[in-house]
Formats: C-alpha cells, structure tokens, sequence
C-alpha cells in the first residue's frame, strides 16, 4: 500500500507550526493508542503511521528534507521511509503528552517506568482515628489513652521479611526492574514481574513469624493530649503513629479526628457559649438577679433589667470556650431569658392580675409590633 503524505496523516497543512504539528499528533495518538484499542489492528497501524509522521515531521532537518524531495529526502536519515527511529518522539513526549507521558514511556519501553529494589522502601500509610469527647473536656481539654490495631515491623526479621541469617536476592526473571516486558511488533509492553510482584527482589528464607511480610498486625495504646477548645471536625496529627512502611520503610502518621458531644444545657457558637434561663413574670417586670453556673461549675450574679422581655439576651464576658490556641483567652456566655407565664392561677393571684390589667390599661385590641422594634428589644 503506497505511503499516505505525512502532513495528510496529521490532518494540518504544510505551513503549520511545530506546536501545531505536535498538536496534531497528540490527538491522534491518545485516539489510536493500543492500550485505549486492544486487539484493533486498524488503531494500531494509524496509530504507527501518526508516529512515524510525527518523527519526520517534528524534526526540522527532516521536515525541510521531506518538503523539498518527498520520501526519498529521508530515506537514510534514521526515520521514515528509511526506518524508525523514535527519539525524536520519545525526547518530546514530556511536552507533548504531558500527564500521558508515564503511559507511552511504559508502553515504549522507557527508562521512566524501571524500579530498583532501593526504590521499594515505601513510607506506611496514614491512618484515622474517630474520637467522641464529653463537652467540658472540649472545653478545658484532656489527655486521652486510645487503642487501634495497625501495622507494625515484624520485630523477628526487624521489617526486613527475611528470616534470620538470610536476605534478599535479586529477581530471577526481571533482573531487579520489577518489569517483565514483551514485544509486539515494534512495540514494548511492560508488565509487573509476577515472580517478585514489582519489588525487584525475591526473599530466599521468608520469616515465618509474618510470612515473609514484614509486617504484623499489633494493638497499638497511645495517650492523645487534647488541647482545650477543641471542636467538632478538629483533628490532632500525630507523627509516626500510622501503619509500618514495607520493607522497613518509615511509619506513616496518625490523624484523630474529633466529635464532641452536646450538653445538656449550654450550646457552642465558635468561642461563645448560649444557655436558657427561665424567669417568672415578676422577675421580669420588676427586675431581679440570678446566680447562673458556667461552664466551669461557678455560679455567678447576673443581674437582670427591670422590663425585661421574653427572648432578652445578656452577655457575660471571658465566661466561654477558651481560644484553641492561646488557652489564657475565652469566649463570652451569652444567657437568653425565657419568659414564664403560669398555667394555672388561684383565684387570688387572677385577681391581682386583673387589678394589674386595668392599671395598665390593657387593650384588647393591640397594635403589631414593628419588626424592626422587636429586633432591637432582643438584641438591647
């Protein structure tokens, strides 16, 4: 089958750019790839054609040479109809592909995708744990010993998974790569070596206390210091404290992520605190003190205004949750005042209130209450 002119094969024309070459070619090869085609030959020569296309046409000196003389100006040049040869290609995958890079190095056969067994010594994996507080030690914090099970370095063989007196080798059928590869035609395929599982080596005397692992599963106490403030969603980084890394690799870290619980009487907003108090309709009217406990179990003298309404806040200052980080500032207590009316009255005390009512001239057919006032009768 006679060759199909290389600038035809990229679909642009021969006075485009390079970068718009290198475009082209882009979108042909991730369109054709064998991978995204397995077993579509049709895929696999248009995907060999835009590649050799590519090779020629991304090279200035061959470019010029196959403008001015077609197929012969490169016969002998290392590519095209001469042959293949793709460094070309390979030196410009980085900018061409880009995060495709790892799989055309893989495919080809690139230096890229090649392992050691020194590059196997992995850091462990971070672990989570989930921690329920009460609310005053939220509050005023607390040193907590918690217990989970996790990975750890098989002391028998110190991490290593070979048993005492052996080692390591290095893998029979991938020579230490951790990749056995295969050719397809023109192609290089790499696979994990089964024999050693991408590690490189094989261990001749595996451990028998963690089969050759490393790693043994343990019950893991540690105390947690929970610092005062501390709120739902928080979560305390502990280093070192997570799963063993393979092969003796470091240990990743430990993260305890905070739930606290609610209390029966105060709510949090950040640094403030807001509790209920219930007040007679004297008290209100008249004006009274009443002794409120903290967060801290004092009890304080707050003194409440003469015409006090339902739904009335009053602030106490430095009487709520401590700053997370700077322990010696605290939040206000804000105290809403709830309004009780009685449910049932003796005839004395209907009396009175009815005396009441007509000393203050209650209507009985009252104004609304602009919003606005409302508002601002809480919020005084």
């Amino acid at each position: 089958m006679a060759k199909r002119d290389y600038y035809e094969v990229l679909g642009v024309q021969k006075n485009v750019s390079k970068d718009d070459i290198k475009k082209a070619y882009r979108k042909l090869a991730i369109q054709h790839h064998p991978d995204k085609n397995p077993g579509n030959k049709e895929a696999e020569e248009k995907f060999k054609e835009a590649t050799e296309a590519y090779e020629v046409l991304g090279d200035d000196k061959k470019r010029q040479a196959y403008d001015q003389f077609g197929f012969a100006g490169i016969e002998g040049m290392g590519g095209g109809a001469g042959g293949h040869d793709y460094s070309t290609v390979f030196r410009d995958f980085e900018d061409i592909f880009g995060d495709f890079s790892g799989i055309f190095d893989s495919f080809f056969g690139g230096s890229r995708s090649r392992r050691s067994a020194k590059e196997s010594v992995q850091r462990g994996s971070d672990l989570r744990y989930d921690m329920e507080i009460a609310f005053h030690d939220a509050v005023f914090g607390i040193k907590e010993e918690i217990s989970f099970m996790k990975n750890q370095s098989c002391s028998d063989c110190g991490g290593t998974g070979a048993a005492s007196g052996s080692g390591k080798r290095m893998c029979p059928s991938c020579g230490g790569s951790g990749q056995i590869r295969r050719s397809q035609g023109f192609f290089s395929i790499a696979q994990t070596c089964p024999t050693c599982r991408g590690e490189g080596y094989v261990i001749e005397n595996p451990c028998k206390t963690c089969s050759g692992s490393g790693l043994l599963q343990k019950r893991q106490k540690i105390k947690v210091t929970i610092p005062p403030g501390i709120e739902t969603g928080k979560r305390i980084h502990i280093p070192g404290q997570g799963e063993a890394g393979p092969n003796g690799g470091p240990a990743g870290d430990l993260y305890v992520y905070i739930t606290v619980q609610p209390h029966e009487y105060f709510e949090r907003d950040n640094t403030d605190v807001y509790c209920v108090i219930p007040i007679s309709i004297t008290q209100a009217s008249l004006g009274t003190e009443v002794f409120v406990t903290t967060l801290d179990n004092k009890k304080i003298r707050v003194k409440v205004p003469q015409g006090t309404q339902n739904g009335k806040i009053l602030r106490v200052r430095g009487e709520g949750i401590p700053f997370l980080h700077n322990a010696n500032r605290r939040g206000d207590m804000y105290i809403k005042i709830m309004v009780q009316v009685p449910s049932k009255l003796t005839g004395k005390e209907k009396d009175l209130l009815e005396e009441l009512s007509k000393l203050l001239g209650e209507e009985t057919n009252p104004k609304p209450v602009r919003l606005s006032e409302l508002r601002s009768s809480y919020s005084n």
